[in-house]
């Protein structure tokens, strides 16, 4: 697999318009080398670090949110989105489930949960589990930490679907458990995660004190998988989860109870707004501020079908109110993607001219971050740069470069 069509061409063009031009104000006429034989350490989980994976170059990269500095890098195996760490703040640890082929890309297949040191991003073990871990499109929810960081939820897909739970205390693979028809993981608290049902019903799943199953219990039928099926890609609200219906109908679940139940279904758009065919579209196209109560969605206009394009606008919903307060019109993520490799200064004349000329190609994803000062992270999966917004008044504050190639995956604390 190789650049994306779209990055090389504007690449291309790019590089004939500039080479035309001649030499660029404000370019760097040489580098200073790099120092070698340098360990560094990385500084504490902080609010506005990110995690970007990249499926071309298989890594997943750590960026400072305020400064757009890249921090830190782990290399991963090959997958279809790219696999990035998750945070496990009590032990201090990155978790990272993998797939190897004996022979790269066939073969025998083992699957890993590997272990990093969350300071240094050295390896500190792996634990082996059945060679099953699905691969989704999106990516989201494939991967579940319970709430006290005690086990892991590994979803499979091969072809019946199960989860792999993982004892991440005494780092050794517990049992799987066969969730026949349903998919995902959705963490709900401590032992326990939800997915959602061919049926059209939302299931919990409950583990003992050892990661072994407890108890699998189902909801009533809460939505059509035909007529009106839901967007996989759900936002967390403590034991509440978020979920869009293709037809811009929010499903509020609510897995505190004896069984998971709808707590509140609303529509996302009016009437006229439904009349100029707004839909949501991309691939991680929703996020919520959970102190704020607010849910970021990504939006564009387009007929059925359209639910994997990328979105032009984001839409904050006030969930409690179930009212839009605001818009956000992110910019297009070309320019930073062009920027570096043509050495072009920000801020310099022809970095204005790159904003005026490249098209804008919209959002695939988008992430936010939980603290008192949130930030909008925006990507496009086909290139190798980040924006940054204010999540609150919506102002663009940098953009993050040199993230790769492609990929949709955003990950915040």
């Amino acid at each position: 697999m190789g650049m994306p069509w779209s990055a090389r061409l504007v690449a291309a063009v790019c590089s004939g318009v500039l080479l035309a031009a001649g030499p660029v104000p404000g370019a760097s006429a040489e580098l200073e080398p790099d120092e070698s034989g340098v360990s560094l350490t990385l500084p504490a989980p902080a609010p506005h670090q990110v995690w970007l994976p990249d499926v071309v170059l298989r890594h997943s990269k750590l960026f400072d949110g305020d400064t757009g500095q890249m921090l830190g890098m782990i290399e991963t195996t090959w997958s279809l989105t790219g696999r990035p760490p998750l945070l496990g703040r009590a032990r201090g640890e990155l978790y990272v489930v993998e797939a190897v082929y004996e022979r790269g890309h066939r073969g025998a297949r083992r699957d890993f949960v590997t272990i990093y040191d969350a300071t240094t991003l050295a390896v500190t073990g792996e634990i082996e589990i059945p060679p099953r871990s699905a691969e989704i499109g999106h990516g989201v929810a494939v991967v579940g930490l319970d709430d006290d960081e005690r086990f892991l939820a590994v979803f499979n897909q091969d072809p019946s679907n199960s989860v792999s739970i993982v004892d991440l205390e005494t780092r050794r693979f517990v049992e799987e458990i066969v969730i026949a028809g349903c998919a995902l993981v959705y963490p709900t608290g401590p032992r326990s995660f939800g997915t959602l049902c061919g049926d059209g019903t939302a299931l919990e799943l409950q583990l003992d004190e050892q990661g072994h199953e407890q108890r699998q219990v189902a909801s009533d039928p809460i939505f059509d998988v035909v007529e009106d099926p839901l967007h996989d890609r759900g936002a967390r609200d403590g034991e509440r989860w978020l979920f869009s219906s293709f037809e811009g109908y929010l499903h509020e679940i609510d897995f505190s109870g004896a069984k998971p139940v709808v707590a509140a279904r609303w529509s996302l758009f009016d009437e006229t707004q439904r009349s100029k065919k707004w839909r949501i579209g991309g691939t991680r196209h929703s996020a919520l501020h959970r102190e704020t109560g607010q849910l970021y969605t990504l939006m564009h206009q387009g007929e059925k079908g359209s639910h994997k394009d990328p979105g032009m606008e984001v839409w904050v919903y006030d969930v409690k109110e179930q009212t839009r307060v605001r818009t956000i019109a992110p910019g297009s993520v070309l320019p930073a993607f062009v920027r570096p490799y043509m050495e072009i200064a920000r801020g310099s004349w022809m970095d204005w001219v790159l904003g005026v000329v490249l098209p804008n190609p919209g959002v695939h994803s988008i992430a936010v971050t939980q603290d008192d000062a949130p930030l909008l992270f925006v990507r496009h999966a086909e290139i190798g740069a980040v924006g940054v917004y204010d999540a609150t008044s919506g102002q663009h504050v940098r953009d993050l470069e040199e993230v790769g190639v492609a990929g949709a995956g955003i990950v915040v604390p």
